[in-house]
């Protein structure tokens, strides 16, 4: 997840974090019972109150709780302050953190430390690490995503589980050099992001996202009535917003069923999120259900594609994870076609449950959007440690939509981020082998060779100057488009054998 910086220094900015520049207190310092309602993002359902059983009807999952920070041990401005944070306090509930700032084009160079307290057993945690990253991750240079105003520069979001109580440490690295203009060695506007990921959606019969259900991409997990896809990239031209209206075909625009119980009941912007996927599963499912290679096979009207049609994993729609649709953007991004995939670690660390994982992805959607100032959710797709699979940013999973995973190269290339942070720890195998068998299946749709390269045009990143042409690997990771340490050094390791299941899930 962390950028290597080109400095003097030749060091990576974001892999050293502070010790802790105080003594721990062990008492929350006194802070207002609840923080200004400016300060939250989004109804709950009581402040400061656990989560009920069953969320009530109509309710809007989540809330963010955003908390200037403050210079420590020196009355001078936040902005020339070598060294802020947050008090100890008690806070409303919330299960992931991060950091923002104003200008998306400014770094964070310094480190970022968090300790945080449960809210279950009221017991602090151990200072932690948070990777303090920026411009790796996001919208293309020049794009409207990336142009709109709203966007900010950030850390990785850290997922710490159920808290209440906080407190934070940011500390900037010294220049070795006093030449050049004078800056403020922290960024303006240091904001630390706590997001409550609201409650589960209800679970519809026979599902169940946040697990396992024992269905490989070699089995049918159920009935559908398949669309054909075409030998053609469907889609739109690069970088085009497509409006898709609630309750419309993205092939005709037209209604090509009626609407029954729980897609009758579906908000308009979760009818549009769910019609995308029209022909993979019905309006409103929780899942899109895995395929044999044989009935990949017989969706694909392209008898050169259909020779190399993978077998599709069951993936957990946006409906199933409990997607907000009414964060995002409206309108869908497209690009013109998928010629390669990037794999990305969350950096959110490993410290949660396969069945937390929605939860997990809820909190990252609502940091993406809310604080970062992103239009969606910035991967594709996403992965659990148990291997399930993700729909990530919205626009459909068979359509080549343009996300903000991989700065320079999310034209015509699809992300995936596999929840967690493998600098130090291995990939669980479950894990891998759900990315073999997801762009196996992707990158099958368009015809590309897993094991293959291909040429691709930078937007601008960093690594590789707007208009370089790069020669990468079909299944490429992260750190191969921007200098970054992204997917991880362990997880990184494995997208060789990656790249060998699925050519054979392709049957190459």
């Amino acid at each position: 997840m962390r950028a290597y910086l080109a400095t003097s220094i030749g060091v990576a900015c974001t892999a050293v974090l502070v010790l802790p520049l105080s003594q721990p207190s062990g008492a929350l310092a006194a802070s207002p019972a609840a923080p200004p309602a400016s300060q939250q993002a989004g109804p709950r359902t009581g402040p400061g109150a656990a989560h009920p059983a069953v969320p009530p009807a109509g309710a809007v999952p989540g809330s963010t709780e955003s908390v200037p920070l403050r210079p420590l041990g020196s009355p001078r401005s936040p902005g020339s302050a070598a060294e802020q944070g947050v008090a100890s306090r008690k806070v409303r509930p919330f299960s992931l953190l991060g950091v923002v700032w104003d200008d998306a084009d400014d770094e964070l160079r310094g480190t970022v430390q968090v300790r945080t307290r449960s809210a279950a057993t009221h017991v602090w945690s151990d200072w932690q690490d948070v990777e303090t990253h920026n411009r790796e991750h996001g919208a293309d240079p020049g794009t409207r995503e990336r142009d709109s105003g709203t966007v900010r520069g950030s850390t990785a979001p850290l997922w710490v589980g159920g808290s209440d109580g906080v407190e934070l440490r940011v500390r900037a690295i010294a220049e070795q050099d006093g030449t050049g203009p004078a800056r403020p060695l922290l960024p303006q506007g240091l904001r630390l992001e706590l997001i409550d990921p609201g409650d589960e959606p209800a679970a519809q019969p026979g599902t169940q996202p946040g697990a396992q259900t024992g269905t490989r991409p070699g089995t049918q997990a159920g009935t559908q009535s398949a669309t054909q896809v075409s030998g053609t990239a469907v889609g739109a031209p690069v970088g085009t917003a497509v409006n898709m209206e609630a309750g419309t075909s993205p092939a005709n625009g037209t209604m090509t069923g009626g609407t029954t119980g729980l897609a009758s009941a579906m908000s308009a912007a979760d009818m549009a999120s769910s019609s995308v996927n029209e022909g993979l599963a019905a309006p409103g499912a929780a899942e899109i259900p895995a395929l044999t290679k044989a009935e990949a096979e017989a969706a694909v009207s392209d008898a050169t594609l259909r020779a190399y049609a993978a077998p599709r994993p069951r993936i957990v729609t946006r409906k199933g994870w409990g997607a907000d649709e009414s964060l995002r953007e409206r309108k869908f991004g497209y690009t013109g076609t998928v010629k390669a995939a990037f794999v990305h670690h969350s950096g959110t660390g490993n410290n949660y449950t396969c069945r937390q994982a929605p939860s997990v992805l809820r909190s990252i959607y609502r940091y993406h959007v809310k604080s970062s100032g992103w239009r969606d959710f910035g991967y594709n797709f996403a992965v659990d440690k148990c291997g399930t699979v993700y729909e990530g940013r919205a626009g459909g999973v068979a359509r080549p939509v343009l996300g903000a995973h991989t700065l320079g190269f999310n034209t015509n290339t699809t992300g995936i981020a596999v929840l967690g942070s493998y600098n130090r720890t291995n990939p669980p195998s479950a894990a891998t082998t759900a990315v073999a068998r997801l762009t196996a299946w992707k990158l099958g749709l368009h015809g590309v060779n897993p094991r293959a390269k291909v040429t691709l045009t930078s937007g601008g990143s960093g690594k590789y100057g707007k208009g370089a042409r790069v020669r990468l690997h079909t299944i490429s990771g992260h750190r191969d488009g921007f200098s970054t340490d992204c997917p991880g050094s362990r997880l990184y390791g494995k997208l060789g054998s990656v790249r060998t299941k699925a050519a054979g899930y392709q049957g190459r």
